[in-house]
């Protein structure tokens, strides 16, 4: 079987090859982006016959309704009614009445009508009669219909109503054998989409027996005039004069469910020749204005989405249950779930199928209710900028009234005032249910979570003439709930850049240049083969190659830009780095740059290798015995101050970046080992944090400080983050460069340019994996961003292996946090001549490298993006330099060599930095 998934563009987003049912039901699933394209998709299926059969489902933006209002309204009112009654409930999904008012308008529609009265009108008080007859045959006798077997199928929760959070139990009970798809979805979906509903009739009218049922047009037997005249109608006389009907006109009906012998055997695709009359009287109509009911008698709105008690509720999902379940010889399965914190009822179903037959389990629900809780109400998104209206609704179905005081958290994320004249501490009585208000503003795009508090409190306040009463349970709801921010407004954005050039360069050599990236990867992907690098050498050089495809693989995989190809490519360098890698394992699970020829393994090269083979277990075998030995081995390296030791030798010592003394190094295996998903209580971990705190007081190296930022954001440590980080943003080796942002490290003997971009790294790490911190949103990320890309090499890389490895992982991050699956935006270059260069940048054309030459090498130019997504522009001059040597320290060694050419004289000077290139040629 083959099936595929198409989006709203025709595009093709997802394919599964070669799938095998399992018992008639196949089990797939598809990513969706949270920037999935709106509009209805459809998922096809070919059998191995190419048969196929489609379904489509729609993917928009919607706010689930929090309850249902039916109507009862009589289907047909005769003349003589002087009153009808009209009935309208509202409830909510978890059957509490909806208070309120209603507002209802009955509209009547006129019809016109025609009253035919013969001139001879016949007894109605005459007695007739009459005789029936039916052929009963004894031969040749034909067996009409078939039997489908239905499993009996029977779902039930052990208790109807359970509390948010609760444990609960689905009994499933089926045939000996069956598999069984489950499912439990809150009702608020099916109020919202009612016919998504499954029953039996709708999975055997998709059987292709029905393909054989009915006739072809040459062999259908047709009546010219099927119909009685209207003589024997209306009671005509014969020869008697005929007046004009308005609305009587015979009119032929084919009634496929018309149970008449003909019909029975033409459903069956059998063809009868007989004499006998097999067809019933064909239904003549009455031709007149159809009557149309102005309301049904049902019309939903929809249900609700509510929270849980003392702990904080905040797991929501629409769809609480979804599993394919085999069922045992016993014929019963017991599933054992977590009532989510949804206040709603969750309508669960299931279908079986076997080897005997197919069926479908009557629904069953289960209510998840609490008698004290509070409901948010919010927009699906706000666009940045905007303001809404949050709406609090605290509801008390206790037997006494109680005093509630409400409170929303404060958040970094989003500034919020009280509507005016509100009060935030009010009486609830029993059965009723106040609503509390806040103007809310946020200041972050993404998910921004919503926490709002509520309890009973005490009082001697009289409320509705009684006394305000503490419950001794339950009487406290917390619920946090997000609201999507999203940038949505498309006006035009202008900024300038000017372009200087430096006192000396070579007359005429300067050239300008703009560049448009959709992706600021988008560089480092141009050059995909050469980041993409098959490992070898000794355990440092094999690393040098092998690190950089995993973070290559998560960018592009987070993304949704991993091909087929590049995947095989990468894996197969991977898997050949881990296997030449274990050739450099010692006994004792370290690694070291010759293996067992060493006397020992090093700290620092057994932390990346274990931090690299941790994130290359998503992609190829890693046996998880090499990640546990190498951590036991750095357990066996911590000091009693919890920093560890820096043991074993490593050759090249450029490979580790800035890590050189005992904090650093600690600091970053402390990093590693939390990427690894170790907690923070660990008590090898524990013990380094310690040190690393106590070391950070008198710590004011940038690259130190950028370094143990991200580390205690990885720890969770939200203070010493902020600390950091804020120390970092005040520090004066900051440097803000236009739009762009990175740190300096002073008095280093290492080339710079490497650590600058290790720093600037690390602190962007530090934005990205914890929670958004006030000031350092995205835009100053995206500072960090801005300069990083222009530190890369022709290749996508960077100068040294360390900084290659960081920066990519940073930009990796980076990018798969902003990445959006559509977008357009058309940008406009204008130089200070006026003259215009177009861009355009959309989802085919995000990853292309764009760039034109400029007239003018000098001067401000002016740039004007307009439409939906993140484009990175860059405009720059290069002028030919004239680089005037100095003069060398002593530590330099110098090697000059003097040719005389015909046309010119060269002098090149090779210089070695030999106290960082030790060992190693």
């Amino acid at each position: 079987m083959i099936c595929s998934l198409i989006d709203p563009n025709s595009n093709r987003i997802g394919q599964w090859l070669n799938q095998t049912t399992r018992i008639g039901i196949l089990d797939l699933s598809h990513s969706m982006s949270p920037e999935a394209a709106q509009g209805f998709y459809m998922i096809t299926a070919w059998d191995d016959k190419n048969q196929k059969i489609s379904h489509t489902f729609e993917i928009k933006e919607y706010v689930l309704p929090k309850y249902e209002v039916n109507i009862d309204f009589p289907s047909i009112i005769t003349s003589q009614e002087e009153e009808v009654t009209l009935k309208v409930c509202a409830k909510y999904t978890y059957g509490k009445p909806v208070l309120g008012s209603v507002i209802a308008e009955v509209c009547g529609q006129s019809y016109g009508y025609f009253v035919w009265r013969p001139e001879s009108v016949p007894s109605i008080c005459k007695k007739y009669s009459m005789m029936v007859c039916y052929p009963l045959h004894t031969q040749n006798c034909y067996l009409l219909g078939f039997i489908t077997v239905l499993l009996q199928v029977s779902l039930k929760f052990s208790s109807p109503t359970e509390l948010p959070g609760e444990r609960t139990s689905l009994n499933l009970e089926a045939s000996p054998g069956s598999l069984c798809s489950v499912r439990a979805i809150d009702e608020s979906v099916l109020l919202l989409k009612p016919e998504a509903e499954l029953d039996a009739a709708t999975v055997l009218g998709m059987l292709p027996v029905q393909i054989l049922s009915g006739y072809p047009y040459n062999i259908e037997e047709w009546e010219p005039n099927p119909c009685p005249y209207p003589e024997s109608v209306f009671g005509f006389a014969e020869g008697a004069r005929r007046k004009r009907s308005l609305f009587y006109y015979p009119q032929y009906y084919n009634n496929f469910d018309d149970n008449d012998v003909y019909n029975i055997f033409k459903g069956v695709g059998i063809k009868i020749a007989t004499n006998s009359d097999v067809k019933a009287p064909v239904v003549c109509a009455y031709s007149g204005p159809e009557m149309r009911p102005e309301m049904g008698p049902e019309m939903g709105l929809g249900p609700n989405v509510e929270k849980r008690t003392q702990k904080i509720r905040k797991f929501f999902p629409e769809t609480w249950i979804w599993d394919l379940i085999p069922v045992g010889k016993s014929g019963y399965v017991d599933l054992a779930k977590t009532v989510p914190d949804t206040i709603t009822k969750w309508a669960a179903g299931a279908f079986c199928t076997s080897r005997v037959g197919f069926g479908v389990a009557p629904k069953t629900d289960l209510t998840a209710f609490k008698p004290f809780f509070v409901s948010l109400t919010l927009p699906y998104s706000v666009i940045r900028g905007e303001t809404f209206t949050l709406k609090a609704t605290v509801f008390n179905y206790l037997p006494k009234c109680i005093m509630v005081k409400v409170t929303l958290a404060d958040s970094p994320q989003f500034t919020a005032q009280p509507c005016r004249g509100c009060t935030y501490t009010q009486c609830v009585c029993s059965e009723e249910s106040k609503t509390f208000q806040w103007t809310v503003a946020p200041s972050e795009l993404g998910k921004v979570n919503i926490t709002v508090r509520t309890g009973a409190v005490r009082s001697k306040v009289l409320c509705d003439n009684e006394v305000v009463t503490l419950p001794d349970k339950g009487r406290t709801d917390t619920v946090m709930q997000s609201v999507l921010v999203e940038v949505r407004d498309y006006q035009p954005h202008e900024t300038s850049v000017s372009l200087t050039l430096p006192t000396v360069f070579v007359k005429d050599s300067a050239k300008s240049f703009v560049t448009v990236l959709g992706d600021l990867m988008g560089r480092a992907l141009k050059n995909i083969g050469d980041l993409l690098a098959m490992p070898y050498g000794c355990g440092e050089q094999n690393m040098l190659r092998f690190a950089p495809n995993i973070y290559i693989l998560q960018y592009l995989e987070s993304s949704g830009q991993l091909t087929p190809e590049i995947k095989d490519q990468a894996i197969t360098f991977l898997e050949s780095g881990y296997q030449r890698e274990l050739t450099y394992k010692h006994d004792d699970g370290s690694y070291s740059a010759f293996g067992r020829n060493d006397p020992s393994g090093n700290t620092w090269l057994t932390a990346f290798v274990m931090k690299s083979f941790s994130g290359a277990k998503k992609y190829i075998f890693i046996d998880q015995a090499n990640i546990d030995q190498a951590k036991n081995w750095l357990g066996q390296q911590q000091q009693s101050n919890g920093c560890f030791a820096s043991v074993g030798k490593l050759f090249n010592n450029m490979l580790k970046g800035g890590v050189n003394d005992e904090v650093t190094l600690s600091a970053y295996i402390t990093a590693a080992l939390l990427e690894l998903g170790i907690q923070e209580t660990d008590p090898v971990v524990a013990k380094s944090l310690v040190c690393l705190k106590e070391s950070s007081r008198n710590i004011d190296n940038t690259y130190v400080t950028a370094l143990l930022s991200y580390t205690f954001t990885l720890a969770g440590d939200e203070e010493m983050r902020q600390t950091l980080l804020s120390n970092l943003d005040n520090f004066l080796a900051l440097v803000i460069s236009g739009v762009g942002r990175y740190w300096t490290l002073a008095n280093n003997a290492q080339p710079m340019g490497s650590v600058e971009v290790e720093t600037s790294a690390y602190v962007l790490l530090a934005l990205l994996s914890g929670p958004s911190l006030p000031g350092f949103g995205l835009n100053y990320s995206a500072g960090i961003v801005h300069w990083l890309s222009k530190q890369q090499n022709a290749n996508g890389g960077f100068s040294s292996t360390q900084d290659t490895v960081v920066a990519l992982q940073a930009l990796a991050q980076y990018s798969a946090a902003t990445y959006t699956a559509e977008g357009f935006i058309s940008i406009t270059v204008t130089s200070p001549s006026g003259q215009r260069n177009q861009f355009t940048v959309n989802q085919d054309n995000r990853l292309l490298y764009q760039e034109k030459q400029l007239q003018e090498a000098t001067g401000t130019y002016n740039l004007r993006a307009k439409g939906k997504g993140c484009v990175f522009v860059q405009v720059c001059a290069l002028p030919l330099l004239i680089h005037i040597l100095s003069p060398r320290n002593s530590s330099s060694r110098n090697e000059c060599f003097h040719h005389v050419l015909t046309l010119m004289s060269v002098q090149t000077c090779v210089i070695f930095f030999l106290q960082w290139i030790r060992g190693i040629t």
